[in-house]
C-alpha cells in the first residue's frame, strides 16, 4: 500500500511533534508516585531521572527553573510525589515527564485514594461537562459554607463589599478539617438545600492534602452532585485540586477569585446596563469563543519559547554527555595505540638487538670451549692408550731388567748364537746406551746363570 500524496508522508521530526502535542493536550497535568532511580545533575543544573514501581518506568526531566523550589535533597531509592505534565522529548522521540513540582512520598497513600475516587466518579459521568449548571450574572442570595473564623471567609466578604454589595449572604458555618468536618459539611449543604439560594459557595483556604481531604470524601462529592442549586468551589490554592471541585458547577483557583466569579462589578454594571450591555456581551462572547477556538489550534502548532528552552537544554545535555564519552574513548584509544607503537619500538630498539646477539655470542663461545675441552679430553684418553700400547711392544722396560739387544754391523737384530762367530763385530743395546764388541768365544746352549 502506497500514500495517497507526498503530503501524507511525515519525516521524523513532524512526526515527534505532532505526536508531542497530541500528548500535551491529552495530560495537561498529572500527579505520579514512585521510586528515584538513575539520578543524574550535570552542571546545567537541570535533573534527569527515572520514576518507577513494581511494573514500570518512566523518564522524567525537572529544569533548574523548577527544581531550585524543592524543599528536599532527591537521591536513588527515594519515594517521591511529583507533579507535571506528560510530553515527548523529540530529539530521541522519548516519553517523558517534565516535572514542576516534587515532594516525599508521604501522601502517596491519600494520593492513591484520590486518583482512585476520581477514576470511580469520573466513569460515572459526575465530572461531564453537560450536567453542570450555568451560575446566575446577578445572584440575589448566595450561601457560603466555611469556617467563620477562616481567612477565605473575610478574603470572599471584602471582594464582595469592593465589587458588588446588592446581594444576600448566608454564611452556614462548617469545620473545614478534621473528624467533625464531614458531618458538618453535610448538614450544611442540606440546610443550604432548605435556603434555596441562587447558587452555593464551598470554599477554604490552603493547606496539605491531609487538611483538604475532608472535601475530597465521596459522601461530600455525591451530595454536592445532587444539590437542586448552582454550586461553586473554592478549595485551597492555585495548585490544588479536590474531588469537589470537579463534581460542582463550577471551580475556582482560590477564594478570592470565587467571590469576583460569583458577583459582577459595580461600575461594570453602571457602565454596560441595558440593552445595549446585553447585545454587546452576546456579540463579544461569540467573537472570544471564535479567538479561543483559533487560540487553542494555534497553541497546538506552537511551541512556548519555555518548551523551546527546556528542549534545547535537555537536547545540550544530552549531547554534552555524548561528547564527554566519544572523547574518553578516544583517549582510551589512542593511549592503547601509544602503549602498542612503544611495544613495538622496544621490540625493534638496537639495544635489544645487540642484547640478543650478544647472548648468541656468548653462547656460542661457551658451546665452542665445550667442544674444545671435549676434543681435548678425547685425543688426552687417545694419546694415553697408545701410550699404554707403544709401552707395552717397548723393548726398553725389558732392558731396564738387565737384558741386552745385539746387533750385527747392517743394524739387524741377532736372537740366536748360531748367527755369530768369533771376530765379529756386533753393537750391544743395554738400558742406558750401546757398545761395539767383537765376539771372541762362542758358548751354545742355555745359560740361567752363572753357575
Amino acid at each position: 500500500m502506497q500514500p495517497s500524496s507526498t503530503g501524507d508522508v511525515l519525516s521524523v521530526s513532524a512526526l515527534n511533534k505532532q505526536a508531542r502535542l497530541t500528548i500535551e493536550d491529552r495530560f495537561r497535568g498529572v500527579w505520579v508516585t514512585g521510586e528515584l532511580s538513575n539520578f543524574a545533575r550535570p552542571a546545567s543544573g537541570h535533573w534527569y531521572f527515572t520514576l518507577k514501581d513494581a511494573n514500570a518506568q518512566v523518564r522524567c526531566a525537572m529544569f533548574v527553573n523548577s527544581n531550585r523550589r524543592v524543599q528536599m535533597q532527591p537521591s536513588n531509592g527515594q519515594q517521591v510525589l511529583l507533579r507535571g505534565r506528560v510530553s515527548l522529548y523529540e530529539g530521541r522521540g522519548e516519553f517523558q515527564i517534565i516535572v514542576e513540582h516534587m515532594a516525599p512520598a508521604g501522601e502517596g497513600a491519600l494520593r492513591q485514594a484520590f486518583e482512585a475516587l476520581k477514576r470511580k466518579l469520573d466513569a460515572e459521568g459526575l465530572f461531564d461537562l453537560a450536567r453542570k449548571r450555568p451560575l446566575p450574572k446577578i445572584p440575589g442570595h448566595i450561601a457560603i459554607i466555611t469556617s467563620p473564623t477562616g481567612a477565605a471567609l473575610q478574603d470572599v466578604v471584602a471582594v464582595w463589599q469592593r465589587r458588588f454589595s446588592a446581594h444576600r449572604v448566608t454564611l452556614i458555618p462548617s469545620s473545614v478539617q478534621g473528624e467533625e468536618a464531614e458531618g458538618q459539611i453535610l448538614s450544611a449543604l442540606n440546610r443550604a438545600e432548605v435556603l434555596q439560594p441562587d447558587m452555593v459557595l464551598l470554599t477554604r483556604g490552603g493547606g496539605s492534602l491531609e487538611d483538604l481531604w475532608t472535601f475530597n470524601l465521596e459522601s461530600i462529592a455525591r451530595r454536592v452532585s445532587t444539590l437542586s442549586v448552582p454550586v461553586v468551589s473554592a478549595i485551597g490554592h492555585e495548585i490544588d485540586t479536590a474531588i469537589t471541585d470537579l463534581v460542582a458547577d463550577a471551580r475556582a483557583p482560590t477564594p478570592s477569585a470565587a467571590a469576583e466569579m460569583l458577583v459582577p462589578d459595580r461600575e461594570d454594571l453602571l457602565r454596560h446596563f441595558g440593552t445595549t450591555h446585553k447585545q454587546l456581551e452576546r456579540s463579544m462572547m461569540a467573537l472570544l469563543q471564535n479567538r479561543r477556538l483559533e487560540t487553542d489550534k494555534l497553541a497546538l502548532r506552537l511551541i512556548s519559547p519555555e518548551q523551546r528552552c527546556q528542549q534545547a537544554w535537555q537536547r545540550l545535555d544530552e549531547l554534552g554527555g555524548r561528547l564527554g564519552r566519544q572523547l574518553g574513548n578516544q583517549l582510551e584509544r589512542r593511549t592503547q595505540r601509544l602503549q602498542q607503537a612503544r611495544l613495538n619500538l622496544w621490540k625493534q630498539s638496537p639495544s635489544r638487538r645487540l642484547l640478543r646477539e650478544t647472548d648468541r655470542k656468548e653462547a656460542y663461545v661457551r658451546r665452542l670451549k665445550e667442544s674444545i675441552a671435549r676434543r681435548i679430553a678425547e685425543s688426552q684418553q687417545r694419546l694415553g692408550n697408545a701410550a699404554r700400547i707403544l709401552e707395552g711392544l717397548s723393548p726398553l722396560p725389558t732392558l731396564a731388567r738387565g737384558y741386552v739387544l745385539v746387533r750385527d754391523a747392517g743394524g739387524q737384530l741377532i736372537d740366536n748364537v748360531a748367527d755369530m762367530e768369533p771376530g765379529m763385530q756386533v753393537t750391544a743395546q743395554f738400558r742406558d746406551g750401546r757398545t761395539r764388541v767383537t765376539v771372541q768365544d762362542i758358548q751354545e746352549g742355555v745359560f740361567l746363570s752363572d753357575a
